[in-house]
């Protein structure tokens, strides 16, 4: 069920995390939603959702709300980036993040912690996206797999069902309302797979279109960084 919003009149911030990433985006370009208001509202939602999912390995709070923070000053000082201004983001644990934990979903890396970003992470910040955390997947991507050191994810709509491989992660937050939109990665369908199997849209974009650099690689010839 989708939230109804009129013009001029106050917004449940419990609400905002069931508007799609475009309503959201037209709402804070218009100052009628805050960028503080909706990262809020997504992590606060987070801990009431994912124990039952385990579609996050990080959340990332304090960069969120800093992220947030710079949104709103620039929105509210008529600086204005676009569409993706404010958006309350979260990225699969495959891409590096400099200063955050990036674990390839595998205990091998449950201490690594990149000092520098992978291009995609840094064309979301300038875009000026909101970081909430980075989401669980088959272990250095390599498709489905019984042993998940962070915890097997789950169907949102069936949690005895499978969300898909091996953007797991980011199929089953999407489509639980727990960012607004997710990036995953796609070597052999592992964004349509989990897009799929969790009720939603991916793409997989042509072959060389999106920077592969500073993401953990499969397959240098089939990897492809996706919505």
């Amino acid at each position: 069920m989708q939230p109804t919003f009129r013009a001029g009149q106050p917004m449940d911030k419990s609400q905002i995390p069931f508007l799609s990433a475009t309503e959201l985006s037209s709402l804070i370009k218009s100052r009628q939603v805050s960028p503080v208001e909706a990262t809020e509202a997504y992590l606060e939602r987070i801990p009431q959702v994912d124990s039952h999912l385990n579609s996050y390995i990080t959340v990332t709070q304090e960069r969120a709300m800093a992220d947030a923070h710079l949104a709103e000053q620039e929105i509210s000082s008529g600086t204005y980036r676009g569409p993706m201004h404010g958006i309350p983001v979260a990225v699969k644990d495959q891409f590096y993040t400099k200063g955050i934990l990036t674990t390839g979903g595998s205990s091998i890396l449950k201490d690594f912690v990149p000092d520098e970003d992978a291009t995609v992470m840094t064309k979301l910040d300038q875009a000026g996206a909101v970081l909430l955390g980075k989401l669980n997947l088959s272990e250095f991507a390599m498709g489905d797999s019984f042993h998940h050191p962070y915890g097997r994810p789950r169907n949102p709509w069936d949690l005895a069902r499978n969300p898909g491989t091996s953007s797991s992660g980011s199929g089953a937050a999407t489509a639980a309302f727990l960012c607004a939109t997710s990036l995953g990665e796609d070597t052999a369908g592992s964004i349509r797979g989990p897009a799929s199997f969790c009720g939603l849209v991916g793409i997989r974009p042509s072959w060389g279109r999106v920077s592969r650099y500073g993401v953990l690689g499969a397959s240098w010839s089939m990897d492809q960084v996706g919505p």
